[in-house]
């Protein structure tokens, strides 16, 4: 492994990075949605089991058929984001096992217990959620993530009659940051962490 990042990518990765509640009017084409899947895929995952599923919204008719789900304080940013990534997860992730994870028989570690299959799922969505924020900034997009919404609703309007589930949305797009808040604080090492 490399030694650590330059400063430049630390700055766009983590250290000046915002979250973006304002956009500005610049389209994302899908081949940028593609390059955003394309880095995100190679973040791990257990068993390299990948349980994240994404729909990316670009049309006004999706955001209009996701707009009921969301709570009034996230309304306005999701609804002018260029796109809204709905995080979600496959409750039969492990259908894809044989192919992703081909040296063992990991599909019957997870088919016996749903609980653990969903609680893997959901786990791990999680860190792909996470993955998909990391590598947006590191092609120049700006991320906005949240829970603030009903997940019902939108299982219900996205999802009938699948085995997705979903876990949380992004706004994706160029943030406009020029009325932004200051960066709120986060807690020291020594609030935060012990090292046993």
């Amino acid at each position: 492994m490399a030694d650590t990042i330059d400063s430049t990518a630390l700055d766009q990765l983590f250290l000046g990075a915002r979250t973006a509640n304002k956009w500005q009017e610049r389209d994302v084409p899908e081949a940028k949605l593609t390059e955003l899947y394309d880095l995100l895929k190679m973040g791990p995952t257990s068993a390299n089991a990948s349980p994240a599923r994404f729909v990316f919204i670009r049309s006004a008719e999706g955001k209009e058929k996701l707009r009921p789900a969301l709570s009034a304080g996230n309304l306005e940013k999701t609804m002018t984001a260029p796109v809204v990534a709905i995080v979600a997860y496959d409750l039969a992730f492990y259908d894809r096992l044989p192919f992703l994870f081909p040296h063992a028989d990991a599909k019957s570690w997870f088919t016996g217990s749903p609980a653990f299959a969903e609680q893997t799922a959901f786990r791990n969505s999680s860190l792909q959620g996470a993955y998909l924020i990391m590598a947006a900034r590191a092609i120049g997009l700006d991320t906005g993530a949240m829970s603030g919404f009903d997940n019902a609703k939108v299982d219900a309007a996205f999802f009938e009659g699948t085995s997705w589930k979903s876990n949380f949305l992004v706004n994706l797009g160029y943030g406009d940051f020029s009325k932004a808040f200051d960066r709120l604080p986060r807690l020291p090492f020594e609030e935060a962490v012990k090292v046993v």
